[in-house]
């Protein structure tokens, strides 16, 4: 019987092959240089997360800087009043005026008004935010207007008395133009304004998310659908359901539903431009920027100089404008706030229009039901 041969266990070298074992490196492959390493990086998905986390901790702190800078401690810069008649006594005024301007560390931008009249008819159009008449024997009145701003008449009416009785003279300090009695420190406007801000643009996100396969005209009809109805709920739960606020109801719907379409098409524009990073500027913009210098929080007069400049031509500035007047000034309505809302509402149109073959949603025109129907015949 004859024995089988042995298989040995080690095979001959090729000579062909005779090379190092590991020629690349303890694993094989190429050298990795720093370069490549850092191409690998980026094509991973470790690196749009890595610059979230950066963008996120940056946004955080920027967040609270803004808010915390704007409306931490409102300090009044230049307070128009309105100065009626010529007093008997000018004296008395320039030691009350003075006075006030040391309180409130800032000086009153003062206009005089022959006239009660003429005075009050500036309170309404909102051009000063109260009226002083120093008159003997009865000193100085000091009637403040809450509705124009809260926090500055609020500012007044402590610091007016205290002033009075430093000089040795009366101060009576009325308010000619209170706020609703569901809203008493003012905020509710700018209350309803951040819910427009903030949803008009959460919902162009969730329309790029959800329903991404909407052609241009299609996206711009929802937008404008999700502002309508949107605009409608919130200003019924703040006043049939709240009692807040007693709004103009169309009047202040229309100016919700304009901010919601507005804050969404800003949205859908940077999404066009910048892609997948459109948060980024409409966060700052709206939120960082517009929130804060709006003077619904803090009123104008009391913000930054620089803030109170930029806010009137951001739309959540010209939301809470257009809203504020509406509400308290009915019969004094400024044309100013529609057109900064129109303008930003209607150049964000045009650019998602013009470049929206760069925007990530839409659908193939194949599958339009057109095509689909051609197909099928």
């Amino acid at each position: 019987m004859s024995e089988e041969p042995e298989w040995s266990e080690h095979r001959a070298e090729d000579p062909s092959t005779d090379q190092p074992r590991h020629p690349h490196g303890k694993h094989g492959g190429p050298r990795r240089t720093p370069a490549r390493k850092w191409q690998d990086f980026k094509d991973s998905p470790f690196f749009p997360a890595t610059v979230l986390v950066l963008i996120l901790a940056a946004g955080a702190g920027l967040f609270a800087g803004s808010y915390t800078y704007a409306m931490a401690n409102p300090t009044p810069h230049r307070v128009p009043v309105a100065v009626v008649g010529e007093p008997e006594n000018r004296r008395d005024r320039s030691e009350f005026v003075t006075g006030m301007e040391k309180a409130l560390g800032s000086s009153l931008k003062l206009r005089h008004y022959r006239t009660w009249t003429a005075a009050e008819h500036a309170i309404e159009a909102q051009q000063v935010f109260a009226i002083m008449r120093v008159e003997r024997p009865k000193g100085v009145e000091l009637d403040v207007s809450s509705a124009s701003g809260a926090s500055v008449a609020e500012l007044l009416e402590e610091a007016g008395p205290k002033v009075g009785k430093k000089i040795g003279v009366p101060v009576e300090v009325r308010d000619l133009k209170p706020l609703d009695q569901g809203d008493p420190r003012g905020l509710a406007i700018f209350y309803i304004s951040l819910a427009a801000v903030i949803i008009g643009f959460v919902g162009a996100i969730q329309l790029s998310v959800h329903a991404r396969a909407l052609n241009p005209p299609e996206r711009i009809a929802f937008t404008l659908a999700y502002a309508l109805l949107g605009g409608f709920v919130i200003a019924a739960v703040v006043d049939w359901g709240l009692g807040a606020l007693d709004l103009p109801f169309v009047h202040s719907w229309m100016i919700l539903a304009l901010t919601l379409f507005t804050s969404g098409m800003v949205f859908t524009m940077f999404n066009t431009l910048v892609g997948r990073w459109a948060m980024l500027p409409t966060w700052g913009l709206m939120v960082l920027l517009g929130n804060p210098s709006s003077g619904g929080a803090v009123s104008w007069p009391l913000l930054p100089s620089v803030l109170g400049e930029i806010g009137r031509w951001l739309p959540p500035g010209a939301s809470v404008n257009a809203q504020h007047t509406a509400v308290y000034f009915p019969d004094h309505q400024l044309l100013q706030p529609y057109l900064v809302l129109a303008a930003w509402a209607l150049v964000s149109c045009a650019v998602f229009w013009i470049w929206r073959h760069r925007h990530p949603g839409g659908r193939p025109r194949s599958s339009s039901p057109s095509h689909a129907a051609a197909a099928a015949g």
